[in-house]
């Protein structure tokens, strides 16, 4: 049985299971204007659009839409929302995953705050109290979190810097696995990994706690047993409710304790390429990664990874074996990917190692729970393309 459920994490509650977005009728107030931002295709194909469109007809609201958002969002689109939101509206509902919903968080932090996104990317400036008007997140994907976190990812055009800031939370969001099933089986995957990521990062951090462990170690144990089973059949609910779950858990995670050299190191790889899906440049990543995490935290890790090898022990000497578990398991799902099918190379190398050491000591060493040299940057890059 597939039990509807509500939680709260931060300012945001939170619908879970099939059919919830009917509860967004009592969000509403009567005859409101409404801003709708999504993209030109997964917000209909999914059916959530459709299915959003028929429960505000019941409050006799005016609705626009706004179907521009991108793949990594950028600072342009971010400006270009914003100048819509100077129109006033009175709620705004993002449909679709991560990039679609920390568009419409960074485009209200600019509306209700003043200055420019670079602002708050590079913390010169700090995120007013009064967000307005109320986001609500319709989530597409079992995978980001960002629809129960406070955090929005840009990308900044003339730089190529992908940063990550404290956005604010959305008012409600939605989450139906219903929603997932138009998922392309990449992106199954792709996302998926991104929560396996969060997972990770968030149990080792400097910030994590027995709670980000507990969340890290429910969330790895529901992919590995329910990811390989939803790329077999891919439109049975209950699969892809028990990843959406798991991501949901995986977002409230990095919530409270953050991510680090993972989806450091993944900014820049898709600052310099926005062509390289976020959870895909993770998923290869962590082939090097899982070890070098494994040997700086063996005791919690040997904890969350029991799902992909039981025989872990919390010792150092198991990170090989951790890796070689992990590898078994993106075989085992049919992950093939390397840096090089995105076009990286030998050439690539050092800059990529000189865009992480630059931003590494101010963002991610004081996150990291170990330190990591230029150097290793450079093999780990090497070894994955």
């Amino acid at each position: 049985m597939l039990k509807n459920f509500t939680i709260y994490n931060g300012g945001v509650k939170l619908f879970f299971g099939l059919n919830v977005v009917e509860e967004m009728s009592n969000l509403i107030e009567q005859s409101s204007r409404i801003l709708i931002v999504m993209g030109k295709r997964s917000a209909k194909v999914s059916g959530a659009f459709d299915e959003v469109i028929s429960v505000l007809k019941n409050t006799d609201s005016s609705i626009e839409v706004w179907d521009k958002a991108e793949p990594n969002p950028t600072d342009r689109l971010v400006e270009e929302l914003k100048t819509i939101l100077n129109e006033n509206f009175q709620y705004i509902i993002a449909i679709g995953g991560g990039s679609v919903i920390d568009l419409a968080k960074a485009s209200r932090v600019l509306y209700s705050c003043g200055g420019s996104i670079r602002e708050y990317l590079y913390g010169v400036k700090r995120v007013c109290r009064d967000l307005k008007p109320p986001l609500i997140a319709v989530n597409l994907t079992h995978g980001t979190g960002s629809e129960i976190d406070r955090y929005s990812v840009v990308t900044l055009t003339d730089t190529r810097e992908k940063i990550g800031f404290n956005a604010g939370y959305p008012y409600a969001s939605f989450d139906d696995p219903r929603y997932t099933v138009s998922l392309s089986r990449n992106h199954t995957i792709y996302v998926t990994m991104d929560a396996f990521a969060h997972a990770v990062e968030s149990a080792t951090s400097r910030f994590s706690s027995p709670y980000t462990e507990l969340l890290a170690r429910e969330t790895i144990d529901l992919i590995v047993k329910y990811l390989p089973r939803a790329l077999e059949n891919p439109t049975e609910i209950t699969y892809r409710y028990w990843l959406m779950y798991a991501s949901m858990l995986a977002g409230i995670g990095i919530d409270h304790g953050v991510t680090h050299i993972g989806h450091g190191l993944e900014h820049v790889l898709t600052g310099l390429n926005p062509n390289l899906p976020h959870g895909a440049g993770l998923a290869i990543l962590y082939k090097e990664l899982i070890g070098l995490i494994y040997r700086g935290n063996p005791v919690t890790m040997a904890k969350i990874l029991k799902p992909l090898d039981p025989s872990l022990t919390p010792e150092p000497s198991d990170a090989e074996k951790a890796r070689r578990a992990y590898i078994k398991f993106l075989d085992e799902i049919g992950f093939y990917e390397t840096l090089s099918d995105y076009g990286f190379s030998i050439d690539s190398v050092k800059e990529i190692q000189e865009r992480y050491s630059k931003l590494a000591p101010k963002r991610y060493e004081p996150l990291s729970p170990f330190e990591v040299k230029p150097e290793e940057i450079a093999e780990i890059v090497l070894s994955l393309l």
